[in-house]
């Protein structure tokens, strides 16, 4: 299918803010943007950390095409069995074959079918197999199966993030980078045809500290002792990506979605 379409893609969902920010936004953002598809990072949308089954279905249920996860996968024991059972809620494909869920899907709206992949990176994370060689075996697995192909690259370190960029060139739609939190400036298309942008950001209190409320991270960076994080309730926002496509395999631009998200608390 040839047909250009539009995916709309949001950045980690932080805490109950972060959920009700997406929520209360999405229509409009459906409307101005009109996306074929949409896919969500949920990896901290059950209290900062991790997602549970119960919010899995809320987002399912206003509309999210599929649910990326990220090194907070398994904070719930609860959501186990739902990722073994529910194809569209992905954790890194390169997490052990032995672990709960499964990296990749596809979806399909009006006769386009959109591949997802999820990656987790290699450093300063606990990943259990490189995430290079996984997406050679990814994309071999969906060879003939995805008209388009939406990377999630849930990585600490931007260069293993544009290192994946530039791997992956010509042979995704899009490459974007999550986990960090802030939102970088270098969203563009690669000369192969793939969009790509380091951090999408987060959609969650942009008034906190990556989410956290600041207060309690300021101290625990000060005192060096452990402290119980809370998620922040200040200023939240949605950050996002819509990457339109120009044939298969190929994105014709990639645009930054950075929304405030005033009276939701």
């Amino acid at each position: 299918m040839n047909r250009g379409v539009s995916i709309l893609f949001v950045g980690d969902v932080v805490g109950g803010i972060g959920r009700r920010a997406l929520l209360r936004l999405l229509p409009e953002l459906r409307e101005r943007h009109a996306p074929d598809f949409v896919v969500v990072n949920g990896e901290n949308s059950a209290g900062g950390l991790g997602i549970t089954p119960r919010i899995a279905d809320e987002l399912f249920a206003a509309g999210i095409d599929v649910i990326t996860l990220g090194n907070h996968t398994y904070r719930h024991r609860e959501i186990y069995p739902y990722l073994d059972t529910h194809a569209r809620i992905l954790r890194p494909a390169n997490f052990l074959r032995s672990q709960p869920g499964h990296g990749w899907c596809v979806v399909e709206h009006d006769g386009v079918r959109l591949g997802v992949v999820s990656l987790s990176g290699n450093l300063f994370m606990n990943a259990g197999r490189p995430a290079f060689s996984e997406a050679d075996a990814v994309l071999h697995a969906l060879k003939g199966e995805a008209d388009q192909i939406l990377v999630d690259m849930h990585a600490e370190a931007t260069s293993e993030k544009v290192g994946m960029g530039w791997f992956l060139d010509g042979r995704v739609t899009a490459v974007v980078g999550t986990h960090t939190h802030i939102p970088t400036a270098d969203g563009r298309v690669l000369p192969g045809g793939t969009a790509y942008i380091t951090d999408v950001g987060m959609t969650g209190p942009r008034g906190g500290v990556i989410g956290v409320k600041r207060e309690q991270a300021l101290e625990s960076m000060i005192t060096k002792m452990p402290i119980r994080f809370e998620t922040s309730t200040e200023d939240p926002w949605l950050n996002g990506v819509i990457v339109r496509t120009a044939g298969p395999m190929r994105a014709a631009s990639i645009e930054q979605v950075l929304e405030p998200a005033p009276g939701v608390s």
